[in-house]
């Protein structure tokens, strides 16, 4: 056997969806060239946001190589910003959502899959999609859509919104930090429009080889439709993602004679609030 062999702590991730799965253990070397083994501690990896806990099992493993990245199992993990694609979703159709309106996570999923190949290939990756949500104090509905969310197989991580500004915008970027140590990030796809948070720490990604595609509504996405690192694609072309088209007009997709664009909300109300604002 080729490498010394030494024990270090395994590390689990405290990830919205839990620790990756379990590296399976180095076969044990004959009892007559086994060397002594040395406990070392497991240091976190330079820019680390999630916590990383260390638990007591120790794993013997060979002495990291080069391409140790390889080694890792590779994963497509999709991302969705609940809070920011609800918004935008009211934004962009002018009115409040309807389940009429809102996206179908049945056909998302099945197109994220569709994308990652054919599961029975040697390379293929494993498959992770994760929904981030703000949860309010009076819940209402919310449980069974997140019910219906975990039943299509997505992870759900819910955080309670007691104050306005609760997001959960950091708890995303952390999960993608953590797979990136945990596996092989193949391709990442977040669902989000919000380019404040996730412009520069997804061109980043990108920088190191991961696909890196955003989806979201074009009206609201101007950091990854002009970014040259990152793949834009607008959440209404994903096939049957909505169940009927969205009252929308998108300047990406005019008919050749023009379209109106109608107000989203009342003349009158603005300058109203306006004046209102001013006098305060």
């Amino acid at each position: 056997m080729t490498g010394s062999l030494r024990r270090r702590a395994v590390r689990r991730a405290t990830a919205p969806a839990g620790p990756p799965p379990a590296a399976p253990s180095a076969a044990p070397p004959a009892p007559h060239t086994a060397p002594t083994p040395v406990p070392v501690t497991a240091t976190e990896p330079t820019g680390q946001t999630a916590p990383v806990t260390t638990i007591s099992e120790e794993a013997t493993v060979t002495e990291p190589q080069p391409d140790e990245g390889r080694g890792r199992p590779a994963l497509d993990l999709l991302i969705w910003d609940a809070p920011n694609i609800d918004m935008t979703l009211s934004t962009v159709i002018g009115a409040r959502p309807t389940a009429a309106s809102r996206p179908r996570f049945d056909a998302i999923a099945a197109w994220f899959v569709d994308a990652a190949g054919d599961p029975a290939a040697p390379d293929a990756p494993e498959v992770e999609a994760c929904v981030f949500a703000n949860i309010p104090p009076v819940v209402g509905s919310l449980q069974r859509w997140v019910e219906a969310l975990r039943g299509f197989g997505y992870a759900v991580f819910a955080r309670p919104k007691s104050q306005p500004d609760d997001d959960i915008d950091q708890a995303m970027l952390d999960h993608i930090e953590v797979r990136t140590h945990s596996h092989r990030l193949r391709r990442l796809v977040v669902f989000s429009g919000d380019g404040r948070n996730f412009a520069e720490p997804l061109e980043d990604l990108a920088r190191t080889g991961t696909q890196v595609v955003v989806v979201a509504f074009s009206e609201v996405a101007g950091y990854a439709i002009s970014s040259d690192l990152l793949e834009f694609i607008d959440i209404e072309d994903v096939p049957g993602a909505f169940a009927a088209p969205l009252d929308r007009v998108r300047l990406d997709a005019l008919p050749p004679d023009g379209a109106w664009l109608r107000p989203t909300r009342s003349l009158r109300d603005f300058v109203s609030n306006w004046t209102a604002r001013r006098s305060s």
